[in-house]
């Protein structure tokens, strides 16, 4: 397991400074953010000093070098935009995102695992069917969509729920949270529900293909010949080992989750990551791009370690045969 622990390590440290090269280098061409601070009417000299200042003028690698150094201290040096630590405004926006995306796959996997065991335990009743009929509609549909939708219904029409915003916020620490309140969790239904509908009808589809699969087995045909009864053999045995292929995109749609809420947060104008990784772009604030981009690697890459940890702790096959190996 140690062995493991550091061969995985050592590449996600590979990752990282792959992930901040190709960040880094990408971000050299969508713009010159000097042009942004001072428009258009700048006399050169203006624009070569704040090159200077800005360190913008040393060549490629001397600024990826220093980037790099003040990474791995957590600090990302100055947004071009708001002249304030990138640090700090990923900190005030991470506790959004990070709501926002654990409550919308807890709604995924809380609706997403049971609709996948019924489909596949109860193939052809009309609820199976209307089952299937709602995951094509929330995988073919964008995003965006289902967000637009979701306010016409239950914002405008219905009056039921606020269309954008947090909402009230509590201070704990550092932490900024919405959930201890009413006002907090009527904001966060809306964005939520949205961003859930993709991973929700993924992760039904994977469990009714996975558990259809798992009860075509021998060993299922065996429990049968013994006189198991159903529910013990479809939530005992057939459940159980669907989820190492279930926890596997689980675990990389969270990241995804975070990643990819920049359409869903634009939408209801979230106040999370997305939305500031939205107005980096349009300003061309490169450190806050390179940094959103890192930070979004480094959970794609810790969340992959704990879902191999999880591996061994659910198959124990993973366990006899490292122990073999050893």
């Amino acid at each position: 397991m140690l062995a493991f622990l550091l061969r995985r390590l050592l590449q996600a440290v590979v990752v990282m400074v792959a992930v901040a090269f190709i960040a880094f280098l990408l971000f050299q061409y969508v713009g010159d953010p000097v042009v942004f601070l001072l428009g258009q009417d700048a006399r050169p000299e203006q624009i070569r000093q704040l090159r200077a200042d800005l360190g913008l003028d040393q060549p490629f690698f001397v600024q990826f070098a220093h980037f790099l150094a003040n990474a791995v201290r957590g600090e990302f040096g100055l947004s071009l935009r708001q002249g304030a630590k990138v640090s700090r405004l990923i900190g005030e926006r991470l506790p959004a995102t990070v709501e926002l995306a654990v409550v919308a796959a807890v709604l995924a996997v809380a609706i997403g695992i049971p609709m996948g065991v019924y489909s596949a335990l109860r193939r052809g009743t009309f609820l199976s069917q209307l089952f299937m009929m709602v995951s094509l509609l929330g995988v073919s549909l964008p995003t965006f969509l289902i967000g637009i939708l979701l306010i016409l219904v239950f914002a405008v029409t219905l009056g039921w729920f606020p269309s954008f915003g947090r909402g009230e916020t509590v201070q704990l620490g550092w932490w900024s949270t919405g959930l201890l309140g009413r006002d907090g969790w009527m904001h966060i239904v809306l964005p939520a529900v949205t961003l859930a509908v993709f991973q929700l009808t993924l992760i039904m589809r994977l469990v009714r293909a996975e558990m259809l699969e798992v009860l075509r087995t021998d060993y299922i045909k065996f429990a049968r010949a013994r006189g198991l009864s159903d529910r013990a053999i479809h939530f005992g045995h057939a459940l159980k080992n669907t989820l190492v292929p279930v926890m596997t995109i689980t675990g990389l749609q969270l990241g995804g989750l975070i990643a990819f809420a920049i359409i869903t947060e634009t939408v209801f104008q979230w106040p999370g990551m997305g939305l500031l990784f939205i107005q980096a772009v349009t300003f061309a604030d490169i450190p806050v791009m390179a940094a959103y981009l890192c930070l979004i690697a480094l959970i794609f890459v810790v969340i992959n370690l704990i879902v191999d940890l999880l591996y061994v702790a659910v198959d124990p096959r993973l366990r006899l045969s490292g122990a073999k190996g050893h």
